[in-house]
């Protein structure tokens, strides 16, 4: 594991990405629901618009709101302004639509590539972590920081084990409760804290507040999930005598996440200062960010259909915390988490920018610029002829994310 590598991606990883072909099945209730807003959506967006633009937009709108709220309520106790939730809920509210026509727009210009699946699910995997800290301060789930603990690891892990199941099968596939459902009912917490304040969810029925049932309802969620997932293992992998696409062991996943929350949840046991109850949104901030770092790492595996490396610099963060309590807390644990944070951000940050540049350098692409005019759309003259050439789930959806904006006039062909 070298400190700093002039290089990520070696010349047969990358053209194993450029080769790479978006696999994805959905059979989410509100995805289908929600179709006619997102293509109307995306025939209001200006041609010239960079879909990695859009998503980062996204992201930023939802980091920022968040932020907001935790700097009403960093130790989720406090009640924040009733505002800052419903500030919260649009937040999560345009995150989720600007990631959802990412893609058709990247169709609809003809500037798809892999570049954009990687940017996507990077940005998602950061934005799992700011909307699940979110829901935990809106309902003051620091009151019960072991809870709060588990839900935001919760929500990590789900999003990893989604990108370990692609690693394996070759396919993301969504369920019929997914991540659409989950942002949605978290906008949902966010507007009747909004209306009622926070303090509403201390209202207790049989003796359980509405907070902890509220969040209990994603520990059911979990469990469908994790059955699901499962299911993963019993048909095995696509790869070479059931293996994953990168001929590696299907279960070879599981230690790189495990290095992020098994410390974590040690730190927090172990700390006399109690740095996590008394800094629960900075200590799930550093912690998402390493996990987040770990999954773009695996998600860059699937893609370059390369073998995952166990250890990571990120995890140096952590380290910090580990070592400074086995000395007895030379430092405050406070400030060593503060600096913990600055290094896992900064990490993440380079790794991220890193990777977006050696893809644009081979691919020859813009990360947040694309040609304009657009390339005409070749479309397919019959339904047979879409169906005999579409090779993946992407391209299928290729037709059915164009039609509607054609009909509107919004491309001229």
């Amino acid at each position: 594991m070298q400190f700093y590598k002039e290089r990520i991606l070696n010349a047969a990883q990358l053209k194993r990405l450029s080769e790479h072909k978006y696999s994805c099945t959905s059979a989410s209730i509100l995805d289908a629901w929600l179709q006619p807003w997102w293509c109307w959506l995306v025939s209001k967006t200006p041609l010239w618009l960079a879909p990695n633009l859009i998503t980062i937009l996204g992201l930023i709108v939802n980091i920022v709101t968040t932020l907001i709220l935790i700097w009403y309520s960093p130790d989720a106790r406090q009640e924040p302004p009733r505002w800052a939730c419903a500030l919260c809920a649009l937040g999560v509210f345009i995150y989720q639509s600007l990631d959802a026509i990412d893609g058709k727009q990247a169709r609809r210009t003809g500037s798809q590539s892999p570049l954009g699946e990687l940017f996507d699910h990077g940005c998602d995997s950061i934005s799992t972590v700011f909307i699940a800290l979110g829901a935990c301060i809106a309902v003051k789930l620091g009151e019960y920081p072991t809870w709060m603990f588990f839900q935001c690891f919760c929500a990590m892990t789900l999003f990893y084990c989604a990108h370990w199941q692609a690693y394996v099968t070759g396919t993301l596939k969504m369920g019929r409760i997914d991540v659409t459902e989950a942002q949605y009912a978290i906008i949902g917490i966010h507007l009747v804290s909004a209306v009622l304040g926070s303090d509403a969810w201390a209202t207790k029925i049989q003796g359980l507040s509405c907070g902890l049932l509220a969040t209990s309802v994603s520990f059911a969620a979990a469990l469908y999930f994790i059955i699901n997932f499962v299911t993963t293992f019993r048909d095995r992998g696509c790869g070479k005598n059931g293996s994953t696409v990168a001929g590696t062991s299907i279960l070879s996943p599981v230690i790189p996440f495990s290095l992020v929350v098994v410390p974590a949840f040690i730190i927090f046991q172990k700390s006399e200062s109690h740095v996590y109850e008394n800094h629960p949104a900075l200590y799930i901030l550093a912690f998402g960010m390493v996990a987040a770092k770990v999954t773009n790492r695996l998600v860059v595996a699937h893609m370059t259909k390369s073998e995952m490396e166990y250890y990571d610099w990120s995890l140096l963060g952590p380290a910090m915390l580990f070592l400074n309590q086995y000395f007895n807390n030379a430092i405050p644990e406070y400030y060593v988490l503060w600096l913990c944070t600055i290094w896992v951000v900064a990490n993440l940050m380079r790794y991220c920018g890193q990777i977006c540049l050696e893809i644009c350098d081979h691919l020859k692409i813009h990360l947040f610029r694309i040609p304009y005019p657009p390339a005409p759309l070749s479309m397919p003259t019959s339904p047979k002829h879409a169906e005999r050439n579409a090779t993946s789930d992407s391209e299928k959806s290729e037709t059915e994310d164009s039609a509607p904006l054609i009909n509107n006039n919004s491309i001229s062909l």
